[in-house]
């Protein structure tokens, strides 16, 4: 038996950056969280995206949300990437009352055309200033300002929202 307060999904999204702009995707009507939203790509962390791999170390396997994230941006929207950094971290309780940590990474797109999964039916190269004009799921637009401040400015990624 589980512990249902120890079981979490991992997740790992993606804000590509190309050109000073940033790819957003949308959600079909039909997903079952945030339908019709803006978002950026990502995905659950699964199992294979490490066990079919020799380990790293004897017990350890290393680069998992990465490899875990280039996985999800290949099958979203049909892209390689590179030069991946760490953006923020945050929890969401699902309808199903079980909690996502999700991660929330950036990373350069390599050449290549987008082709979006049947889960999106639209994508957008956005600036921040375009970012106002989209209805994105709550938290994306402050994730997009994060990565624009640190991209443009330097400095610490860390980001405290603080409590309202």
């Amino acid at each position: 038996m589980y512990d249902k307060n120890k079981i979490h999904y991992i997740v790992v999204t993606g804000i590509l950056v190309k050109d000073g702009k940033y790819l957003i995707t949308k959600r079909a009507e039909w997903e079952k969280a945030f339908p019709n939203k803006w978002t950026v790509p990502g995905g659950k962390l699964e199992v294979l995206d490490y066990a079919l791999r020799k380990k790293d170390t004897s017990e350890h396997w290393y680069n998992v949300l990465e490899n875990s994230l280039k996985r999800e941006i290949m099958e979203e929207v049909g892209l390689n990437i590179k030069n991946m950094g760490y953006v923020t971290s945050l929890v969401y309780i699902r309808p199903d009352e079980i909690p996502c940590l999700i991660i929330s990474l950036f990373a350069e797109p390599e050449d290549g055309e987008i082709k979006l999964c049947d889960a999106l039916t639209d994508f957008a190269w956005i600036d921040l200033s375009d970012a106002k004009n989209y209805d994105f799921i709550e938290g994306i637009y402050e994730e997009l300002v994060i990565l624009d401040n640190f991209l443009k400015k330097g400095g610490n990624m860390i980001w405290e929202r603080k409590q309202l």
